[in-house]
């Protein structure tokens, strides 16, 4: 039985120990002590390593979201300016109305702080749905889309700022992935790993169902990191 690899990824340990706990479960491993301690340690690792790996996730989708919404505020700027380059007078006119409406925010309010845009864009979508500037803004085509869809991209940060709080509230006492790593590898390396070794050369018909599910486990993830390597090592020597 291989111990699991030291620069396997945070996902994989992760993942690595919440297939080990399932399978841990399925047994009645009542009477052996030891064997049941490293499991509950493992679980509280793991959960605060998933945790963790969460809050990343939500941090990341809402600086996507922030981009999704900085995408329609710039459309619409971009939109309305070239309106205003047309002969047409209706078309023009109109654009001169909104572009009014617009200024007193300005396409530098994406570079604002997430709380600063979210005030301000707030506050002109609700500009925007003023009756007076609801007429010129049907007259210019794709400008009510593209108000609809900032109305939308609004709503889907407001939502995604809303996770990450939550998540980053919930592992504010909770230590970095890479530590979380560091004492899960610990665990299943040198107390699990180690211990299961010992038990199969003791007790077979007991140990070795659950020992042989590790060891595959193990393997598995080892050969994708070994690939993974293998790949990395061979792409920056430009072969």
């Amino acid at each position: 039985m291989k111990k699991l690899l030291v620069n396997a990824r945070i996902t994989e340990v992760a993942a690595v120990s919440n297939r080990l706990i399932l399978e841990f479960n399925k047994g009645d491993w009542s009477n052996d002590q030891y064997l049941t301690s490293v499991n509950s340690e493992m679980k509280n690792l793991t959960e605060m390593l998933t945790l963790t790996i969460n809050s990343v996730k939500a941090e990341s989708n809402l600086k996507e979201k922030d981009l999704a919404r900085d995408s329609k505020i710039k459309g619409i700027y971009f939109l309305v300016n070239g309106y205003l380059q047309f002969d047409d007078n209706t078309l023009k006119e109109a654009a001169k109305k909104i572009d009014m409406v617009f200024k007193h925010y300005g396409v530098n309010l994406i570079r604002k702080s997430y709380a600063t845009q979210s005030s301000l864009t707030e506050s002109l979508l609700g500009d925007f749905a003023d009756e007076n500037v609801q007429n010129s803004i049907s007259v210019l085509p794709g400008l009510n889309n593209l108000i609809s869809e900032l109305r939308t991209a609004q709503t889907d940060f407001e939502e995604s700022k809303l996770n990450y709080e939550n998540e980053k509230a919930e592992k504010k006492n909770s230590k970095k992935a890479t530590e979380l790593k560091k004492e899960l590898l610990e665990l299943i390396n040198n107390k699990l790993v180690v211990y299961l070794r010992a038990m199969v050369q003791v007790n077979e018909d007991k140990y070795g169902a659950f020992a042989g599910f590790v060891s595959q486990v193990i393997g598995d993830v080892n050969a994708s990191v070994k690939k993974r390597s293998k790949k990395n090592k061979i792409d920056g020597n430009g072969i």
